[in-house]
């Protein structure tokens, strides 16, 4: 059973893989294209307020008046002609130098046109290469922090659970205003992580998992810490979004990641909050990318409740207050078969 289940993990790891890769690959190209566009724009706009004429175009524009303004350099000419009527649409007109032609600051000044010498600037090329790079630089740097957002690239299963132990909770069932039902059914979780020779001598399985059902606010993650707090053992708490994230397969490593820690620190009780955001019907005949990767966390989160023995002492909590759009395997027996009603105080 154990190896069936570990070769179809492997199975999943590698198609999750591949499927990490295209989005990467899709990514790289967007980038490469993106910089292609941006360069194309970047050239047009340049191309719109700076051209380059040649020297007999100048000088005939000297010679007719045409030139307000020079900018010398060792190589070129930057020439800023007169007002063409558009004051908005600044034209400037760049020049190859004729080595040899000595009388340009002769005609610049017979002219009475406003010149200045300007020396060549290395920074000029640095910055239209940087420049060019920006929408890759920007993508990058997207990239990078939807990976480190999905705990990056080499950490994207790890669980990002909270650990508390009983210090830290503090919690008991005296914090925990009424629910006088809900706290007699957990009771004997309870005194299964308290006392499980009591329950495996005569052969009793306490379920796998509880269901904490009722409308926001009544109270079910302070429940879940109580029944922690009052057993003494540590306490993991997830909500269901922390599961799926962009890249697929994430949600389902995220679960045997969890379910690891859980048996290296048994007994123990996993808390997942909020589970309707992954453990939802699939029979509501929907697809796409996003339902995929919700699909494979919940096949996951099926397939670790399976497979551990409550003689380990791991209890799995889960909260909802829908609990009408749960996956129905969710509440099969051996699973989260006890439900427990949680009333406003």
């Amino acid at each position: 059973m154990n190896n069936q289940q570990n070769n179809k993990n492997d199975k999943n790891d590698k198609d999750n893989k591949k499927k990490n890769a295209k989005i990467l690959a899709i990514f790289l190209i967007v980038s490469i294209l993106g910089t292609f566009f941006f360069n194309s724009i970047l050239t047009k706009w340049r191309n719109g307020t700076e051209k380059t004429i040649s020297y007999n175009k100048f000088v005939t524009m000297l010679d007719k008046d045409q030139v307000k303004s020079v900018k010398v350099t060792d190589s070129q000419l930057k020439v800023t002609p007169k007002n063409e009527g558009n004051p908005f649409y600044k034209t400037t007109y760049t020049v190859q130098r004729i080595s040899g032609d000595y009388e340009l600051v002769n005609r610049l000044i017979k002219s009475k046109i406003a010149f200045e010498q300007e020396p060549e600037d290395p920074m000029d090329t640095f910055l239209s290469i940087l420049i060019s790079l920006i929408p890759t630089i920007v993508i990058f740097g997207f990239l990078v922090m939807m990976m480190r957002r999905s705990s990056g690239m080499m950490g994207v299963g790890k669980s990002n659970a909270k650990v508390y132990v009983e210090k830290k909770t503090g919690v008991t069932f005296a914090d925990v205003a009424g629910q006088g039902e809900a706290k007699e059914t957990l009771t004997e979780m309870v005194d299964f992580l308290h006392h499980p020779e009591r329950y495996t001598e005569i052969g009793a399985k306490l379920p796998k998992g509880a269901l904490l059902v009722g409308p926001p606010g009544t109270g079910k993650t302070l429940l879940a810490k109580a029944v922690a707090g009052e057993a003494g053992v540590p306490f993991f708490s997830l909500s269901g979004s922390d599961f799926v994230e962009m890249f697929v397969g994430v949600g389902a490593s995220r679960v045997r990641d969890l379910f690891k820690q859980a048996q290296q620190m048994a007994p123990c009780i996993i808390f997942i909050d909020e589970i309707d955001a992954i453990g939802k019907s699939r029979d509501n005949g929907m697809h796409g990318g996003g339902n995929d990767e919700r699909e494979q966390t919940l096949n996951a989160l099926l397939a670790e409740m399976d497979g551990f023995d409550t003689s380990k002492g791991i209890i799995i909590l889960a909260a909802t207050n829908r609990p009408e759009v749960l996956d129905k395997a969710l509440l099969r027996p051996g699973r989260f078969d006890r439900r427990v009603i949680v009333e406003r105080p």
